[in-house]
């Protein structure tokens, strides 16, 4: 009941806040919202675990609202933090990150995608550049996290489903985002409120290209497709 109630108030909260014109920010990339349900092979949402794990997270909510916050939650909780697990493996399409158990943030973001498309919800890809590590890996590299449209409040939001740790508590909000990473202008670090429809290219390239996360640590995106394409 407490989180039923805390979902009502969240949004009573949100039409507050908009009619304040403090609203959330994320934007589509696009207005064509067939685009934001796409089936591929990376949102491979026709996947047989996928579709069950959809339909269970389903049969318990209450409502389209509390299945966004469910099927963010258990990506956020259940599905690892690949570096935090310390596991080797790169996982990539949403079946395979469900199937493994783990994902770095743009491959945990493909499996949230996947469970909120597999219901008829929009839902896209959101990148922020934050450097990686302050002491050990002060370079600029993008993040993943993901946009989602809140159908009843006729808005996008976004959510990070990195998975939290010590100094890191993202949570599920609409009235005013909770995610991972505060940003941090004056280091260079830079947000993104748009929501892509597909994953980004140069994101894809990265995780395709090689065998073990430990390589790809030292070829983390630095730059993305969306921002170079012109068309």
């Amino acid at each position: 009941m407490n989180a039923v109630l805390n979902l009502k108030v969240s949004r009573q909260i949100y039409i507050e806040l908009n009619c304040e014109g403090k609203g959330m920010k994320a934007t589509p990339y696009t207005e064509e919202i067939n685009k934001y349900l796409a089936l591929d092979k990376v949102i491979d949402y026709d996947n047989e675990a996928i579709k069950n794990l959809s339909d269970s997270l389903f049969s318990q909510a209450e409502d389209e609202l509390a299945y966004i916050k469910a099927a963010y939650e258990f990506v956020r909780d259940q599905i690892s933090h690949s570096a935090d697990a310390g596991e080797e493996l790169i996982t990539c399409l949403a079946s395979e990150v469900l199937q493994a158990g783990h994902g770095i943030c743009f491959a945990k973001s493909h499996l949230l995608v996947a469970l909120l498309r597999c219901k008829s919800i929009p839902s896209g890809f959101c990148y922020q550049k934050l450097i990686l590590d302050d002491e050990t890996a002060p370079v600029l590299i993008y993040h993943g996290l993901v946009g989602v449209y809140i159908k009843e409040l006729d808005s996008w939001v976004r959510l990070d489903a990195r998975g939290n740790k010590e100094g890191v508590d993202a949570q599920f909000s609409i009235e005013e985002e909770r995610l991972a990473f505060p940003i941090r202008p004056e280091l260079g670090e830079v947000d993104d409120y748009t929501v892509y429809p597909n994953p980004d290219e140069k994101v894809l390239e990265c995780l395709q290209k090689y065998e073990t996360r430990p390589q790809l640590w030292e070829d983390l995106p630095t730059e993305l497709a969306y921002h170079t394409d012109k068309e």
